[in-house]
């Protein structure tokens, strides 16, 4: 059964005792629907369907390589390297209940705060890597149809990523985050735990 954080409660890292007229949910996701979750699916498939088409064309074998770069970077290597400074994070229960990586397992502990350099690399090496690999299959294989609509999907998707979802996300760490500076500073007002970790970050670089 899915299940998300409850709307009327706040996050774990606030320390507001009802989410009664808080004026940050106006411009900030602090918490997730399942709406959220399949709105969030609903721009990833085309892309992944039409990259997976072009692949089987080629061969239904070279499917599994990319499935397990799938489910390796999204499953792992973007909590540890992204996911784990999000504030999500720190809610009780062994898996995320977000709209983007809902049931990842959270193996690592919370890490509020800017990512690193090597993580900010990993993180756009990963997401090069697993669009890049239908995209070689697509030109090698002369696919100019879907190729085309590969492109396009993927543009969609990242343009609508970050114009809708990643300018109200609460992960302010993310390389695509788009929160505005006073929503941050009204966030971090009432989440003085992720601000410390901040200031403490930026002070000590």
């Amino acid at each position: 059964m899915i299940k998300f954080l409850d709307p009327n409660k706040p996050i774990e890292t606030c320390i507001s005792g009802s989410c009664d007229n808080c004026t940050i949910c106006k411009t900030l996701h602090c918490h997730f629907t399942l709406r959220d979750l399949i709105y969030f699916l609903l721009i990833v498939f085309p892309s992944f369907l039409l990259g997976g088409a072009g692949i089987y064309h080629i061969s239904g074998w070279l499917l599994i390589p990319w499935l397990i770069l799938i489910i390796g970077y999204f499953g792992f290597v973007e909590i540890r390297v992204m996911c784990s400074h999000c504030p999500h994070y720190a809610e009780q229960g062994s898996t995320l209940k977000c709209w983007a990586n809902y049931g990842s397992p959270k193996l690592w502990r919370y890490r509020p705060g800017p990512m690193s350099g090597m993580e900010k690399a990993l993180f756009w090496g990963g997401l090069a890597v697993v669009w890049g690999y239908p995209f070689v299959f697509l030109l090698v294989g002369m696919q100019w149809f879907l190729l085309m609509g590969y492109i396009l999907s993927s543009t969609g998707f990242f343009m609508t990523l970050k114009l809708f979802l990643c300018s109200q996300c609460m992960n302010f760490a993310c390389p695509l985050n788009g929160v505005g500076d006073e929503v941050k500073k009204e966030f971090f007002e009432r989440n003085p735990r992720v601000a410390e970790a901040w200031v403490s970050k930026v002070d000590g670089e």
